[in-house]
């Protein structure tokens, strides 16, 4: 019988989830030999012909990691939706905007204007900016275009799964590569369209060993302020800890190193904004009810939005008209 099918896609992201699949270490080994790799360009020589040279549904599974911020990451995502039987949203950028996605908070001309004109670090006297198509004696070269509004790979086509984190963990890898080895090769059935693989239901804080006693506080401090008692809560430390609003499966491997939670997981299953989650959690420990001292507290949390919302933006509610 033929192998199945592999493919593994990099879009608007930092390549991390392409380095924590190699971070399976000897898994990495089992993933070659079960499966016929057809499409890795991260790692392998391959060309975009050769995805078109599929059949539709030829490949088994793509694992799409990447936001969509660009004409070539939509052209992309719509190949690989086409040539693949099942596709998983892998990583935050794809299930969730991620970090890419805080381009949101501005616009594409904004952004621009700053890279290539007002960056303290840029030499552009001539004003000189990328060009879609240009002419050259050899030919045509044609670069891909930037859009203005960062999507999720589920807000441009249909995704059947997805493997949630910045990046996801290794081992979390592992345990789902374990699951679709065993239903290919025993012909046991799908998990249930939209299903989150390799996470916790339940908030990232039912893995943290960390007491909370429901102190409140009445300052927020920055984590170079503060070396924090090991065993207590780091929210209830002042601490901005996305814990509360942030799906488990990570192990709670930064809190129990003393580092806060950034989010990365997403929202558990049931919060449909990862942000109004944290304010609602912020809401539960400041210890004051006078409007002014609150105020005080509230603004020692900077860039409210871009902390609460690092790694959901472009899938919340928050997200702004698809322009």
């Amino acid at each position: 019988m033929p192998k199945p099918k592999l493919g593994l896609y990099w879009a608007a992201s930092c390549g991390g989830c392409e380095i924590a699949v190699l971070d399976t270490e000897l898994k990495v080994l089992e993933i070659a030999d079960f499966f016929d790799i057809v499409f890795w360009p991260c790692a392998m020589d391959f060309k975009y012909d050769d995805v078109r040279a599929l059949a539709d549904g030829e490949i088994t599974l793509t694992l799409f990691n990447g936001a969509i911020r660009s004409s070539e990451n939509y052209e992309m995502a719509k190949l690989l939706r086409a040539k693949s039987t099942v596709l998983c949203a892998f990583g935050s950028c794809a299930a969730d905007g991620c970090i890419p996605g805080l381009a949101n908070f501005t616009s594409l001309e904004a952004i621009t204007r700053y890279v290539y004109d007002d960056s303290p670090s840029t030499v552009n006297p001539e004003h000189v900016r990328p060009q879609p198509v240009w002419d050259v004696p050899e030919g045509t070269l044609r670069l891909p275009q930037l859009w203005n509004t960062v999507r999720t790979l589920t807000q441009v086509v249909d995704v059947d799964y997805v493997i949630p984190g910045c990046p996801p963990q290794p081992d979390q890898i592992k345990a789902v590569v374990d699951a679709v080895v065993d239903i290919l090769k025993n012909g046991k059935p799908l998990p249930p369209k939209g299903t989150v693989l390799g996470a916790n239901p339940r908030a990232c804080c039912e893995e943290c060993p960390r007491k909370r006693d429901v102190k409140k506080i009445r300052a927020f401090v920055r984590p170079h302020e503060l070396i924090p008692d090991p065993e207590i809560c780091l929210l209830e430390q002042g601490l901005i800890c996305m814990g509360p609003a942030t799906r488990g499966g990570c192990g709670a491997k930064c809190v129990k190193a003393g580092v806060p939670c950034r989010g990365c997981y997403g929202p558990p299953t049931g919060v449909h904004d990862q942000g109004a989650k944290m304010a609602s959690a912020i809401g539960g420990v400041i210890d004051s009810t006078d409007p002014e001292e609150i105020e005080r507290i509230i603004a020692g949390i900077p860039d409210l939005v871009g902390t609460f919302y690092r790694f959901s933006l472009p899938g919340s509610t928050l997200r702004r008209r698809q322009v």
